[in-house]
């Protein structure tokens, strides 16, 4: 499976871009090949807003690109700040007691790794990292996004409330002050899942 994340920073008007993503956007994803869902998450506080598509194959992904770049400057446009978009393969996912809901908490975990070492490192975090994030009461998923070239990567965890999402970030803070991770964490941002739309 692969992915186009895009992340509008510095969001004006958040709830108008999920309307956007909810009525515009999603009618337009589900008619290009190999669409296989999206979600929208928010961190209001910070004014983030980020949407996240899945797709069979790279190919469909880059494919439908043409098709979504006018609606994605009119969402430019309408929610304001600064819009960004990457492109990763989906190398892990699990669904422990998801998919995750509107109201869910989200966090996503930005980190950067050789790019020589993406497979050594996704077996580090099934090994070592995940059966801790797994033990963690809340839990609903499990999201791990890599672009191979950059050694840029993702982790999305979905959780059941804030309570148990905090607990985590906590959990992720003492792992990462620790000093052995084979990663370097550039981010760590607790958000609000706003859409699902999985095929």
């Amino acid at each position: 499976m692969f992915t186009r994340l895009v992340t509008i920073s510095d969001a004006k008007d958040i709830d108008a871009g999920i309307d956007f993503v909810r009525n515009t956007v999603t009618p337009l994803l589900h008619q290009q090949k190999g669409f296989r869902g999206t979600t929208a998450s928010a961190d209001r506080a910070g004014g983030v807003l980020g949407v996240l598509t899945l797709w069979d194959t790279a190919e469909d992904r880059d494919a439908s690109e043409s098709a979504l770049l006018k609606v994605r400057e009119e969402a430019a446009k309408l929610i304001g700040g600064t819009l960004s978009v990457e492109l990763f393969e989906q190398v892990l996912v699990e669904m422990i007691a998801g998919p995750p809901s509107i109201g869910s908490s989200l966090l996503v975990t930005r980190v950067s790794m050789d790019p020589a070492k993406v497979d050594q490192n996704i077996e580090y975090f099934t090994r070592e990292v995940l059966p801790l994030i797994k033990a963690t009461p809340g839990l609903l998923a499990v999201r791990y996004l890599v672009n191979r070239e950059t050694g840029e990567a993702l982790v999305g965890t979905a959780w059941a409330d804030v309570g148990s999402c905090r607990v985590a970030a906590q959990a992720a803070e003492k792992r990462q002050l620790s000093g052995d991770l084979p990663v370097i964490i550039r981010e760590r941002s607790q958000r609000e899942i706003a859409f699902v739309d999985l095929v």
